[in-house]
């Protein structure tokens, strides 16, 4: 199928030629394709830090091809990342931290039972193929973060906490359409729920100071 990445992570056909120049799209699609596995949890962060680092160096297909070699294959197609979401996706752990972050595929319901983990679902990167999210919680201890962006809306209302506090840092634009409603359900003890922004980068930071004013005024 055109577009289809193999399980080298390159296009079809590119796998027979390993000495041909990688292009800035073979390196791009090699990068999405890492960051969806780490949001699935096939990557650690560090292993993700270190395949990106090699992609973006990368010179032919045949390195691009070693980095994906392990990872299944995603659909590609002009515009972007095309995958299919899961309808439910369960996580069930303790005491060890859960991260979706960067490219992830967001689930159509994401069934949350984790006992003293630190929960993070970052939504900025992440691939959105429908409108509602349903986050059944299950979380007992640490906190549970949400990262939103614009269009991103997380509602509260439908979740008990106990014993534990919720900050919602949310600031959304009324004139921006909605893309992505998160609805949270469920039970939530100890520990804190936190709905927030992305943190501003050190660049961000320095544009938001006031320019210094001439000397004598």
């Amino acid at each position: 199928m055109p577009g289809e990445i193999s399980t080298a992570g390159m296009r079809s056909g590119h796998s027979s030629q390993p000495a041909m120049r990688a292009s800035h799209a073979d390196r791009d699609r090699v990068v999405d394709l890492l960051s969806v596995a780490a949001g699935e949890g096939r990557l650690t962060s560090e292993e993700l830090d270190q395949r990106l680092e090699a992609a973006l160096s990368a010179r032919t297909v045949g390195e691009l091809a070693e980095l994906t070699t392990d990872l299944p294959p995603m659909p590609v197609f002009a515009g972007g990342v095309a995958a299919e979401a899961k309808d439910v996706l369960r996580i069930e752990q303790s005491f060890s931290p859960v991260e979706r972050v960067g490219r992830w595929v967001v689930p159509r319901r994401l069934e949350l039972c984790v006992q003293w983990c630190e929960v993070t679902l970052d939504f900025t990167q992440a691939a959105i193929t429908h409108d509602t999210l349903q986050l059944d919680v299950n979380m007992q201890g640490k906190n549970l973060t949400l990262v939103v962006g614009p269009g991103i809306v997380v509602d509260t209302d439908g979740l008990s906490l106990v014993f534990g506090k919720l900050k919602d840092h949310q600031a959304p634009d009324p004139d921006a359409p909605i893309a992505l409603r998160v609805e949270l359900v469920g039970q939530k003890s100890f520990g804190r729920v936190v709905v927030r922004q992305p943190r501003r980068t050190a660049g961000r930071w320095l544009l938001r100071r006031p320019a210094a004013l001439p000397p004598g005024d």
